[in-house]
């Protein structure tokens, strides 16, 4: 049984990482809300129902931390298996030492979810109610303390693969919130499934009598509804989530329109950083296009906003010839257009960082410096040097930049620019909301994913753009090496993309957004805070009254 058991959470597992994002051509299923790079809300409601009747069902509290961490391992793995991608075809590491360290990634994280389950387990008797709450609690605490300690990972959080099915929810909770729904789902419909007695008062706990008869003490629930419970989500959910997505309320006022011209150099990784291969295109290929993106905006007569990706020209300023930066700046300076750049700033005296500059035709600098920063990609966590030096990644010690930096301004509105994958952290980018009057009004990513090859790395990044833009009621434009090049309205909609693995430039139109949602608002003065306390509050409830 036990083999079973484990056959069947590894199963699950990958199936809610299926969910995020489901990455195959072939195998979608319109009707049933398969669509390649989509994510897939049902396959998630229906993976962590798994979970949940393995613990309800596990022997003991250990044994449901077991097959909470195995669930949870096969998730994460399969949320993230493109990191093996960086490691082993452009960092250099051996085959078995690059799985071996996703592995243990996953492994060490894999423990906040065995923690979890464990400690729901106590509940495993308790009224569907109680269990909806108890495990939302516990599984909502997980993915905070994923997503923060040890400065976090929260790649995969369950919310993404419901950014169309509960986007009503994102303005106002966020995607752990979403998450917390997601899971409350799961335990009340297993909860309801398994269960043979309907106890008269919700927090009364399930007392099961046996007898010769099988009778049980309390009066027996109706059959139809625990099949209702599950077949109603199975029809409805692959038509719910269009639906809400039209029900999302509008939080925020426009502030104008602002013409984007976005970038996609589609430099190969494993050449982007060649003097005499990548360098060299990207100096001629960045600037050419650059300067013929403010010849279409001098030709339409309206100022308007060229992206260039992270690291689009990967050298530090002074490295580069003066000559191209007078050609450059030049062409900005005789526009009526702005620029950003992802570009690598510092000095071995003063250290390095991962930044964004951009310029206004008055040749007025603007400096925006990542703040959250990667482990091991941009930084050395301590005892690790090892690490690093096993892979062959330049430039992998950067310093962070504050938090909550001032936007750039131009054309009426505010950009907030953050770097790759800071746009997973939903309460970082609402710091910069503390003070209404320099409230972004459009978000602006620059990333270079060409680090995890032609994966589904690129549609899960989308999706968690997509979900911050909901979050916030801002639009978000992404200017990346190989994709996702994207422009998305302050819904979550996406307005325009170019294909993964192309070389062009996106023309999208946003529209800036002014005002707060009630998630910007509590995430920029109490971080996440209120969803910690509120899931503790939860669970003191539950355990007083069980």
């Amino acid at each position: 049984m036990r083999g079973a058991w484990s056959a069947a959470l590894l199963l699950a597992g990958w199936v809610q990482a299926l969910a995020l994002a489901w990455p195959f051509q072939t195998l979608a299923l319109a009707g049933w809300g398969l669509h390649a790079g989509e994510p897939t809300p049902l396959l998630q409601w229906l993976a962590l129902c798994v979970l949940v009747l393995a613990i309800v069902r596990a022997p003991s509290r250990r044994r449901a931390a077991w097959r909470t961490g195995l669930f949870a391992l096969a998730w994460l793995c399969g949320s993230f298996w493109w990191l093996f991608v960086s490691m082993n075809t452009y960092g250099g590491m051996a085959v078995p030492l690059a799985a071996g360290a996703v592995f243990l990634l996953a492994a060490f994280l894999a423990l906040y979810y065995a923690a979890a389950g464990a400690l729901f387990w106590r509940w495993r008797a308790a009224a569907p109610l109680v269990q909806a709450v108890v495990f939302a609690a516990l599984w909502t605490l997980a993915e905070v303390a994923r997503g923060t300690l040890l400065t976090g990972f929260p790649w995969g959080a369950i919310g993404y693969a419901h950014v169309d099915s509960l986007a009503v929810l994102a303005p106002w909770v966020g995607v752990y919130g979403m998450g917390a729904l997601a899971a409350a789902l799961a335990a009340g419909t297993v909860a309801a499934l398994v269960q043979r007695s309907a106890p008269a008062v919700p927090w009364e706990r399930t007392v099961t009598v046996p007898s010769g008869r099988g009778l049980s003490h309390g009066h027996m629930a109706s059959p139809l509804l625990p099949l209702l419970a599950l077949w109603l989500p199975l029809l409805l959910w692959p038509h719910l989530g269009s639906w809400l997505a039209q029900r999302v309320p509008t939080l925020t006022a426009s502030t104008g329109t602002l013409q984007v011209q976005l970038l996609q150099g589609n430099v190969a990784q494993d050449k982007k950083f060649e003097p005499k291969v990548g360098i060299p295109f990207a100096l001629q290929w960045y600037k050419e296009q650059t300067a013929l993106a403010l010849d279409r905006f001098d030709a339409a007569g309206k100022p308007g906003l060229v992206v260039l990706p992270e690291t689009a020209i990967p050298l530090l300023p002074q490295e580069i010839d003066p000559l191209w930066w007078e050609a450059f700046l030049g062409r900005i300076e005789r526009s009526q257009s702005a620029v950003l750049i992802g570009i690598p700033v510092g000095n071995w005296r003063e250290g390095y960082t991962n930044s964004v500059l951009g310029w206004t035709p008055s040749l007025q600098p603007y400096r925006y410096d990542k703040y959250h920063l990667v482990p091991f990609g941009e930084f050395v966590p301590p005892f690790f040097q090892w690490f690093i030096d096993m892979m062959q990644i330049p430039l992998g010690a950067y310093r962070p930049g504050p938090l909550g930096q001032a936007p750039f301004a131009w054309a009426g509105q505010h950009l907030g620019p953050n770097i790759c994958y800071e746009d997973l952290f939903g309460e970082e980018l609402a710091a910069a909301f503390r003070g209404p009057w320099q409230a972004p009004t459009v978000l602006v990513n620059v990333s270079n994913i060409g680090w995890f090859g032609n994966t589904v790395a690129i549609d899960q990044h989308r999706h968690i753009a997509r979900l911050r833009a909901l979050e916030l009621q801002r639009p978000m434009v992404r200017a990346t090496n190989t994709g996702s090049t994207v422009g998305i309205d302050h819904m979550g909609r996406v307005l325009a993309e170019l294909p993964r693995l192309t070389r062009g430039v996106l023309g999208v139109t946003v529209e800036g957004r002014s005002g707060l949602t009630p998630f910007a608002r509590w995430a920029a003065r109490w971080d996440l805070w209120p969803v910690v306390l509120a899931a503790l509050a939860l669970l003191a409830l539950c355990w007083r009254r069980t």
